[in-house]
């Protein structure tokens, strides 16, 4: 038998550039109708809202664009960023301190910081403004001195508690609370073995904490922390039933006398949704710089792969 003359090999060819199983994923979504049909009906659902609230001549769009760069409502702004920014700066230093001495060796620290925590998570944040606020109801006088001793310096609690002062005592202590338990779940979050190296190389506890452990910590602590220091900003309107003019109670003040409730009512929307949007870019900019030097599994293989290709 004579064997017939075969062609050359078919080769099969590859697409090296698209990732593996996008083209049964293609497939996939071809076969499902369903998600094409809610695709529509939600698409169908935006349009409706935007345009309901874009048409309706009770939103007085007018008005809000009137009022939208008013100047108190921008020294409210003002207000409610200073408040945010001082109460943050203090909750992280006051929430490591406490975080560190619930983590120590001392039960005695370990109680009080868990006592504190308890109560002041325990205690919603109106009732605490409230409190501050008041506190000259207990003490109408403020001293330093001697334990049940001479006093050096005295002050009057209604001059030294002003609205401002009890509002960032208040918010902070609530804050300190929260702060302190997402400290110590990412201080937690970071294993024994690498402080145990750290000492095995000599490191202080002092150096094994800022640049070992801390470093680690923070790609767990910042996610959780760009949360609350949002909550922390929506948090401050509540300072405006101390009479304090922050972005609501600036609102309020202008509606109480032009009676266009809901126009202004939607500028102090708008203008949280903006800095909340400020805020959550800065967060996401600062989780990606974080986690740089980490690489997810499924991100480190297409890269092998790609050099694969490559070569």
């Amino acid at each position: 038998m004579t064997e017939t003359a075969r062609g050359p090999p078919m080769t099969k060819v590859l697409n090296l550039d698209a990732p593996p199983g996008i083209t049964a994923l293609k497939r996939a979504k071809r076969r499902r109708p369903g998600l094409l049909v809610a695709n529509a009906v939600i698409l169908l659902l935006a349009a409706m809202a935007v345009s309901t609230i874009l048409t309706n001549p009770r939103f007085e769009w007018g008005t809000v664009g009137k009022y939208f760069f008013e100047i108190r409502i921008i020294k409210g702004i003002g207000v409610s960023l200073g408040m945010t920014a001082v109460t943050m700066l203090l909750s992280l230093v006051l929430g490591t301190v406490v975080a560190l001495m619930r983590m120590g060796s001392s039960r005695l620290m370990a109680t009080v910081a868990a006592a504190f925590i308890w109560v002041f998570r325990s205690i919603p944040m109106l009732v605490q403004l409230l409190f501050w606020y008041n506190l000259a109801a207990l003490f109408p006088t403020l001293s330093l001195g001697i334990p049940w001793g001479p006093r050096f310096v005295t002050f009057d609690s209604n001059s030294l508690l002003g609205p401002l002062t009890a509002a960032v005592i208040g918010l902070t202590l609530h804050e300190t609370a929260y702060i302190a338990e997402l400290i110590r779940s990412g201080l937690l979050a970071v294993p024994d073995g690498q402080r145990q190296a750290a000492a095995t190389l000599g490191l202080t506890p002092g150096q094994t904490f800022f640049r070992i452990t801390l470093p680690q910590a923070l790609r767990v602590i910042v996610p959780p922390l760009g949360n609350e220091l949002i909550s922390l900003l929506k948090a401050t309107s509540l300072v405006s039933v101390i009479s304090l003019a922050d972005l609501l109670y600036s609102v309020q003040l202008i509606y109480a006398k032009n009676f266009q409730t809901v126009p202004l009512l939607i500028v102090a929307a708008i203008w949280y949704m903006i800095i909340t949007g400020l805020i959550t870019l800065l967060q996401q900019r600062l989780e990606r710089r974080l986690s740089r030097h980490t690489l997810i599994p499924a991100e480190r293989a297409g890269k092998v792969k790609g050099s694969e290709h490559s070569l």
